[in-house]
């Protein structure tokens, strides 16, 4: 009898003996895979062989096929169970902003800026790889992260920006999704009452996991601009060659250095570093749960940056040149074209405003849960938590108002947004290196030196061109 040990396979050989004195003319061997705690019993004929033969011919492979296989799909359940956080936060960064800029970018830039989307996605992931570290270990949402370790000065000042931000976003979300739907004919006071059923009608069902896996669906969604680029054929040679190879086509200027503030500021957001640490804690991640949360934050920001380049495909190739000032310009542009492709441009702006509404609005009312010390689980009903649920109620309703109003200064506003964002931004990176830093608070899963490097310079660089950006919002003529 053989008998080996593979890791957590094991297999033994039982063989019979059926020499050829005995009418044989090999070996039968009962082939025994134990996995799990399973076992499965393989009679089988091999003609003069041996046990080492057996495992060359072939018997041993499919063992370890079978193995890794019950291996795969058991890793998969896994991380269908931890799935969520990650891919939610990072799509809906993708909101009606986001793909407005992206359009416009298209129009303006042609393929030219693919590569520097590319880049983005790695810097997303590495600041939104620390709120899942975050929050798994301490089990606190960012707001309250931040009162707990810097006070009530600080936190009253992230707090207080993070509403006002979040709220006047939220605004340009309902902006989006009233101008999506408009273009198939849907009055605006139809599209904002609707919207409202639904966001408010996910949010009060009561169970994270069901709210989880909604959202998720709508995430699936947001991915139709990838067969919109297909309907129109684009010229693949050309957007590889064009888009891969850093360059400034045309050279430096004030109008590219503000399409490239703008696609920086669609890739990572206050708001997104609220929503996840509060989502992580919301959803009971633990510390053993942080690689599962690395690996769905990373799979989230690698379709950010494919929705992204598959936008400035669409508008890259058909609307190059022309004047596009929004995702639902683009649209319309689109239906002259290519009627599904315009279709479907349409429908993804209304699914980004709609993610983007969720996320946003949920963010404002954690934070707000987490500080005042109300219950803010999407796991307690109404009677459980009923500020938190009213105050959600009330940011959504009152962001979706300001949009009915005839004459709102609705550009001013998107303006206002951008400025405000990065007044926010680098107290909210400032304050989530120092955190992850505290040995205290953080015990092993501190940032190492590596991280800190990696973390660091990413968060000078966003602060410079943050500030730059706002500079240049503020002054648009100082840079031509």
């Amino acid at each position: 009898m053989a008998y080996h040990w593979g890791g957590r396979q094991r297999w033994m050989s039982l063989p019979h003996d059926l020499s050829p004195d005995k009418g044989f003319g090999g070996c039968l061997f009962f082939f025994v895979l134990f996995s799990d705690d399973k076992a499965l019993i393989l009679p089988c004929l091999i003609q003069g062989a041996t046990l080492m033969d057996l495992s060359r011919e072939g018997i041993g492979f499919r063992a370890n096929f079978f193995y890794r296989y019950r291996r795969f799909i058991k890793t998969l359940k896994i991380y269908l169970v931890i799935a969520g956080p990650g891919i939610i936060v990072m799509i809906a960064d993708n909101d009606a902003g986001g793909i407005t800029t992206y359009t416009a970018t298209g129009a303006r830039f042609g393929f030219s800026l693919i590569w520097f989307l590319i880049l983005l996605g790695p810097i997303a992931y590495v600041i939104q790889e620390m709120t899942v570290r975050l929050g798994a270990v301490t089990k606190q949402g960012h707001a309250e992260a931040i009162f707990a370790s810097f006070g009530t000065f600080w936190g009253w000042f992230s707090l207080g920006d993070l509403l006002l931000v979040n709220w006047l976003t939220l605004i340009t979300e309902f902006i989006g999704m009233t101008a999506a739907l408009s273009i198939f004919g849907i009055n605006p006071i139809i599209t904002v009452t609707l919207v409202l059923i639904l966001l408010i009608g996910i949010i009060l069902q009561g169970r994270f996991w069901t709210w989880e896996k909604i959202v998720l669906i709508f995430c699936l969604l947001n991915l139709i601009y990838i067969p919109a680029a297909f309907l129109i054929h684009p010229d693949w040679n050309t957007i590889l060659n064009s888009g891969l190879i850093p360059h400034f086509q045309g050279g430096f200027s004030g109008d590219l250095f503000f399409f490239l503030m703008a696609n920086i500021g669609t890739t990572i957001a206050p708001w997104m570093v609220f929503f996840q640490q509060s989502a992580v804690v919301d959803k009971g991640m633990k510390e053993k749960d942080i690689p599962w949360g690395k690996f769905d934050t990373a799979i989230g920001a690698a379709f950010t940056v494919i929705v992204a380049i598959f936008c400035i495909v669409v508008t890259g190739t058909v609307l190059y040149g022309s004047n596009i000032a929004s995702a639902a310009d683009a649209a319309k542009a689109l239906l002259h074209i290519n009627q599904y492709a315009g279709v479907f441009l349409a429908i993804g702006l209304f699914d980004a405003g709609l993610l983007g509404a969720i996320c946003i609005s949920l963010a404002s009312s954690w934070a707000f849960g987490e500080v005042w010390g109300w219950a803010h689980s999407l796991n307690n009903k109404i009677k459980e938590a009923p500020w938190f649920y009213i105050l959600y109620i009330l940011i959504l309703v009152s962001a979706a108002l300001i949009v009915l109003i005839p004459g709102a200064p609705l550009v001013l506003i998107t303006l206002f947004v951008q400025v405000v964002a990065v007044t926010l931004l680098p107290a909210v990176l400032v304050f989530l290196m120092i955190l992850l830093n505290n040995e205290d608070l953080m015990g092993k899963y501190k940032n190492n030196l590596a991280q800190n490097i990696i973390s660091t310079s990413i968060i000078l660089f966003l602060i410079t061109l943050s500030t730059l950006y706002c500079i240049t919002v503020l002054f648009p003529n100082l840079i031509t």
